[in-house]
């Protein structure tokens, strides 16, 4: 069991993932993704400092070395500034269930980023699982459209968008940055504290965002969020299973597992996320959403082969 525990870690990560999603969706809608993203890391913040001076004894990541601290908060300002912002968008746009399928595109960028950065090789099953989730996202978000030729006396199908091309290009640039955070993430972690090192990404992030924030002249937009207690709940949530939780795990995974192997484990999430979205926002999936969610966790699964 112990030999698969970066696999299992990015199990765990998929399912904290899974509710995040679910609660930034909600809370974006009501407050906007800027407000959601800066709360949720304030938020998690403290909690990593209560969990690591319980851990570790310390509140603060004290011990990190120099050489750590660059690459994790470069880490932390793709990850979480770059990637979550234009994700958490994303959700806005075309909701968290197509939003974190389109995140399954995560692994292939993973893997190749990881080719250059850190020297990882997949395996060729590596990759056919990885061709396979793609295919599997492939069916969800492309569909085939009649249009008629010569004044309608010819009828041509071709492939469009079945949602929104900006909701799906918000998606992909989060998958971009979330592969580019794993990966530096990975080389400059080590050995060092899984949490710690979360830590240090968050601290970034808060950074980034407030600079954002102040820039754009959106504060007033963080203090309205603070009184929406609805959307408080939500972000608190979130903020839980998500930048603590989930973030952690998923340093865990790449700790003990290639980087790109973790990345299309904690893809699975699109078909963790169909009941809930079923159940809780009442949307509506059909027959070949689901089979493509399916083949992309056949994707995923073809990595334990």
């Amino acid at each position: 069991m112990m030999a698969y525990w970066g696999e299992i870690a990015a199990l765990l990560t998929a399912l904290f993932w899974t509710v995040t999603s679910m609660a930034f969706e909600s809370a974006g809608k009501k407050v906007g993704s800027l407000a959601v993203n800066l709360i949720r890391l304030v938020i998690a913040f403290f909690i990593y400092s209560i969990y690591t001076q319980i851990s570790r004894g310390m509140w603060f990541p004290f011990d990190a070395t120099t050489y750590q601290w660059g690459w994790l908060a470069l880490s932390g300002l793709v990850g979480f500034v770059i990637g979550d912002l234009l994700l958490f968008q994303a959700f806005v746009v075309v909701g968290a269930r197509i939003s974190m399928l389109i995140m399954a595109m995560t692994p292939p960028f993973t893997a190749f980023i990881s080719y250059f950065i850190l020297g990882e090789v997949l395996s060729p099953m590596n990759w056919v699982g990885m061709i396979i989730t793609l295919l599997g996202i492939s069916m969800v978000i492309l569909k085939r459209e009649n249009s008629a030729l010569n004044g309608g006396e010819k009828i041509r199908k071709r492939l469009t968008s079945a949602y929104s091309v900006p909701g799906i290009l918000l998606a992909l640039g989060g998958a971009l940055g979330q592969a580019t955070g794993l990966v530096l993430s990975k080389k400059g972690m080590g050995d060092y504290d899984a949490f710690a090192a979360s830590q240090i990404r968050v601290m970034t992030g808060i950074v980034g965002f407030a600079i954002l924030l102040v820039f754009m002249k959106r504060y007033h937009r963080v203090w309205a969020a603070l009184k929406n207690i609805s959307a408080m709940k939500r972000i608190s949530l979130g903020s839980f299973f998500g930048p603590f939780l989930g973030v952690s795990f998923s340093l865990i995974a790449v700790q003990n597992t290639k980087a790109g192997i973790a990345a299309t484990i904690m893809s699975i999430v699109p078909v963790l996320i169909i009941p809930p979205a079923i159940i809780i926002f009442k949307e509506k999936v059909n027959w070949k959403e689901v089979v493509g969610a399916v083949i992309t966790v056949l994707g995923v699964a073809i990595f334990f082969v």
